[in-house]
């Protein structure tokens, strides 16, 4: 009987030390950086940082704009009310008299004093045919 609880009892031994094993090489590939989900980890937790980074680049750019922006509207304004002063003394002066207003018109070009001559050909060709038709 002892015998048989000692065979029992090794086989059971060697059976958790099998499971172990099993458990053991489970968890190396489990946590392997390169295949497993601790590479798995490891690449989203650089993913992590670059996004941090461009999220910061992001804002700091997006500051620099808005401040740009700012500027550019103000000197929008500045602009418009220097025009709108321009518009208003424009309204203020005087009126020129009609004939500095009004340009001179172009001379009329000479009549011809050459009677037109008859076309050689058609009318409607622009180019003159040399040679043989075909």
């Amino acid at each position: 009987m002892e015998l048989i609880a000692d065979i029992l009892l090794v086989t059971g031994a060697l059976g958790a030390g099998f499971y172990c094993f099993v458990l053991a090489r489970r968890l190396t590939r489990f946590t392997d950086l390169e295949r497993g989900v601790g590479g798995a980890v490891a690449v989203l937790s650089a993913q992590v940082d670059d996004l941090s980074k461009t999220l910061a680049q992001a804002r700091a750019s997006a500051g620099t704009s808005s401040d740009s922006l700012a500027e550019l509207t103000q000197r929008a304004e500045d602009a418009a009310r220097r025009l709108e002063l321009l518009v208003a003394s424009l309204h203020d002066l005087p009126e020129a008299p009609q004939s500095s207003r009004m340009p001179e018109s172009e001379p009329k070009p000479a009549p011809r004093t050459e009677p037109d001559e008859a076309p050689s050909g058609p009318v409607f060709s622009r180019r003159q045919r040399t040679g043989t038709e075909g």
